[in-house]
This record gives structure tokens, sequence and C-alpha cells, in this order.
């Protein structure tokens, strides 16, 4: 199966995408089974805290302990959703997503990954709210390229106090594709 939407590149320090290790990357998660399976082998104190994951360019859900890096949990790879999730058991016996968010500084995802995170959490057989329960929205400045984390709508660097664009501009545009207000997986704001 193909995923789809936008695909995005680590953007973080390179000292910690060149200590990721072939066969490092996070628990692939392919349906409820499997992710049953996954819990079990968590003890209590680890299913209390959230997890890292990834949703892999191939759509699925990739888990790793919350203090691992996303970039770790990809593989390196480029991802189509990353944060943090809180799981919980759920009524006959499964499991559900208690929070999830799109909280990642290493791939700094759009609120727009909600889609192809909500068909790997579908895939993997976990019930779901209807949307990320934390957003964080990034955004590159235009003047001094620092990154940002935008808070209360308040559009402006947190740096250099440039304004900050409405729209998801934290990648260079090179191979995932060009960064656009109303380009693919974009909303102007």
């Amino acid at each position: 199966m193909r995923a789809h939407g936008r695909r995005y590149r680590y953007v973080g320090p390179a000292d910690l995408r060149a200590a990721v290790r072939p066969g490092q990357a996070g628990a692939r998660i392919g349906d409820a089974a499997e992710f049953a399976r996954w819990a079990a082998a968590r003890t209590a104190d680890e299913l209390a805290d959230p997890f890292t994951f990834v949703v892999a360019a191939d759509g699925f859900l990739r888990l790793a302990p919350r203090r691992s890096e996303h970039v770790a949990c990809a593989g390196g790879e480029a991802v189509l959703g990353a944060g943090e999730a809180g799981f919980r058991r759920s009524g006959a016996g499964g499991w559900s997503v208690d929070f999830v968010s799109n909280q990642s500084t290493g791939y700094c995802p759009d609120v727009t990954c909600w889609p192809a995170v909500a068909r790997a959490l579908d895939r993997a057989g976990l019930e779901h709210p209807g949307g990320f329960t934390y957003e964080v929205v990034f955004r590159r400045c235009p003047a001094c390229q620092e990154l940002n984390i935008v808070r209360e709508e308040h559009f402006v660097c947190v740096f250099c106090d440039t304004g900050l664009p409405g729209w998801w501009n934290v990648d260079d545009g090179g191979p995932a594709g060009p960064v656009r207000p109303g380009g693919p997986g974009e909303a102007p704001r």
C-alpha cells in the first residue's frame, strides 16, 4: 500500500542523525495483534509514559520509548508524521490512544499530518481522537533561519522579532517537495 501525505525530512541536529544505526528503528506496528504483543512486553511504568512515534513513509506506525529520538525511531528516514502518544486499555480489552501530539523537534511536522497519523493508528487497531490532542505549530524564521514553535497564534520569531509565515516552511523544499502556501498538504493560516 502506498502511503499518502507530505514526507517530512529530518531537520534536527546532524549528530543525532549520524548516531542512527541500521536496525535501530522503532517497533513497527501493523495491526491490533502486533500492538497488543508490543504493549504486553512493556512494564506498567513504561505504559504510564508517552511514547515517541513516527509514521514511516510506508504508512506504518513505529513506536519507541519517550526519550528516544524521532530520527532513531524512523531509522533515519523521512516520515509522514511524528510526535508523542500515550495509550490506555479501552473497552473489551483493546487499546486506545489517550493523547497524541505532533511534538517532534527533529521532524517538525505540520498539524496537517494528522490524516497520515490517523490512518496508521487505524491500521494498528487503536481507537483515537479525531485530531491531535496537543498541536505544535512549527515555523522557520525567514530572516534568521531559526526554528520556532508558535504559541497562542503569535507568528513572530522569538529570536529576532521577524514575522513568521502562516504556512509550514520548516524544510528547505529539497527532494521532499517545495514548501509553498497552498502546496501539497499546506493550508495558509
